[in-house]
């Protein structure tokens, strides 16, 4: 499966696109990354030893589990709070702390877009893009606070529940990843970053509001459809980690499903401060 984030080229652990594992019941296929030989390459002596071993569990075998997603999507998110908090009560609101937040936002782009297109999990990377992330969102959020008080808190609660929300919507199968449903979803995010980067440069080269895209009844509607890209991009994160724990992902590619969560929730965050600044205008 190719995952699906701000960051559209993040590998997924599906079987059938030749990232994953092998399942329980099946020998991994060729070129499987995470084979580590075919049972054909055994003895018979071997494969009675093996059959007749007790079974491993995951942390013996090295394999990805859901301890392990967690600890690290709490790591990544811990480290981008503490970045948004140093930012929040270090740097004034500003021209110069708009000037830091531009920055970081850029180095937090290029650490990610290194990770994304690196072949394996890098933990420095991954940290280093929450922690620039983080700075990005306390400088964004101090603003918005000050022009909408309490803007950033409710858009934390509403990124809380939209997370709880698609969780529950996935887990009891209300939402289905299926084929259809990554094309369609990919079709409509990729328009909808496209026409948000036309609007950017309407607003940078004619001024205002650029095409009204951020503003008024408009303005809600697309708030609207970015907080629901935001949790198709959630569903696609939890099929991506429930393939790899089912088939086997080494255990580091859990960084790799934290990122992707972290990308996912950072998304949802900022639609969530755009829609609440319109809504409360």
């Amino acid at each position: 499966m190719r995952s699906s984030n701000p960051v559209f080229t993040r590998r997924g652990f599906s079987r059938d696109n030749g990232y994953a594992g092998f399942g329980q019941n099946a020998m991994p296929p060729a070129g499987n990354p995470y084979a580590h030989g075919s049972p054909q390459d055994l003895t018979a002596e071997q494969l009675r030893q093996m059959y007749q071993a007790p079974p491993a569990s995951p942390a013996q075998t090295g394999r990805m589990t859901i301890d392990d997603v967690v600890m690290r999507t709490a790591m990544t998110l811990g480290t981008v709070a503490v970045g948004a908090l140093l930012a929040w009560f270090a740097l004034p609101v500003s021209g110069s702390s708009y000037g830091i937040a531009v920055g970081s936002a850029l180095v937090a782009f290029v650490l990610g877009l290194i990770q994304t297109f690196k072949a394996a999990p890098t933990p420095g990377l991954i940290i280093g893009y929450a922690a620039f992330e983080g700075v990005f969102l306390g400088v964004i959020s101090k603003m918005y606070n000050e022009a909408w008080a309490g803007a950033p808190v409710q858009a934390v609660l509403g990124t809380m529940a939209v997370f709880a929300g698609m969780l529950i919507a996935y887990r009891t199968r209300l939402v289905k990843v299926t084929d259809r449903y990554k094309r369609v979803g990919m079709a409509i995010a990729i328009g909808f970053i496209l026409l948000t980067f036309v609007n950017l440069l309407f607003a940078a080269f004619g001024g205002g509001h650029g095409l009204g895209l951020r503003s008024g009844g408009l303005g809600v509607v697309v708030g609207i459809v970015g907080v629901l890209l935001g949790a198709f991009f959630l569903s696609l994160d939890f099929k991506q980690i429930e393939d790899g724990i089912r088939y086997g992902a080494p255990q580091r590619e859990s960084w790799l499903a934290a990122f992707g969560l972290t990308l996912s929730l950072v998304w949802i965050y900022l639609e969530m401060l755009r829609l609440i600044s319109i809504l409360r205008d």
